[in-house]
């Protein structure tokens, strides 16, 4: 479980959350988190993640507060973040992209790669194709995957469908569904509609807060969510 209290984030002079408190548990399923560019949804991410700290609040993860902790020891302890561009190692391969995800196991990789090929066939397919080469519906299934091998208990995706034509977005959003059944996934994404109507929980981000909370759909039927983003 991951738990923020008071959290307050800036950039220099300028804050840019204020006084965030919410939990994150393993059997959430899909939280989604929704609201205008510049709301500080990515922030929160890169401050779970250990990138980037806080100033003020304390954030624990599984226990542990996050300021004693590295971004390494975050992944080790279960959370995962898939940033939004993807960042893959172009020049790789799809299978030395995806090793390089389970960089903190020990064990058991063979075992997880195989679990990320049956989650995403065209990786088998082209597992010794360079990631630069893909096109970029398959580059951002790469990026999932990559994810999912370091195992996490909560894997957080940054606008994964960020520059993927309508078809593939709808793929992108089943396989997101399909992962939840194992895994929670913590959603920051621009498609308004879709996440809400994925998500089992969801927040609305404005300004560095959260202005509304509800299930998913019920919040994607409420009156702001239709006149501001619908």
């Amino acid at each position: 479980m991951i738990v923020a209290e008071n959290v307050d984030v800036s950039y220099g002079t300028i804050q840019v959350i204020w006084d965030l408190s919410f939990r994150i548990s393993e059997d959430d399923g899909v939280v989604a988190i929704v609201g205008p560019n510049g709301a500080g949804k990515s922030t929160l991410l890169k401050v779970l993640s250990g990138i980037h700290p806080i100033d003020d609040g304390t954030i624990t993860v599984w226990g542990e507060d996050i300021a004693t902790l590295s971004p390494t020891d975050v992944v080790e302890r279960g959370f995962v973040h898939v940033s939004e561009g993807r960042n893959l190692f172009k020049e790789m391969t799809v299978e030395e992209n995806l090793r390089m995800g389970a960089y903190t196991r020990r064990e058991g990789i063979d075992e997880r790669l195989a679990d990320v090929y049956e989650t995403f066939p065209i990786l088998d397919e082209r597992r010794e194709q360079t990631a630069g080469s893909m096109s970029g519906g398959q580059q951002q299934m790469l990026a999932l995957g990559r994810g999912l091998m370091a195992d996490p208990r909560i894997l957080a995706l940054d606008e994964p469908s960020e520059g993927l034509d309508p078809q593939i977005t709808d793929a992108m959003f089943e396989k997101i569904e399909e992962i939840s059944e194992e895994t929670t996934v913590l959603l920051v994404e621009q498609h308004v509609h879709r996440a809400l109507g994925l998500a089992d929980r969801a927040h609305l981000m404005e300004n560095g807060e959260f202005v509304a909370e509800d299930a998913g759909p019920a919040l994607l039927e409420s009156d702001h969510i239709q006149r501001a983003y619908l």
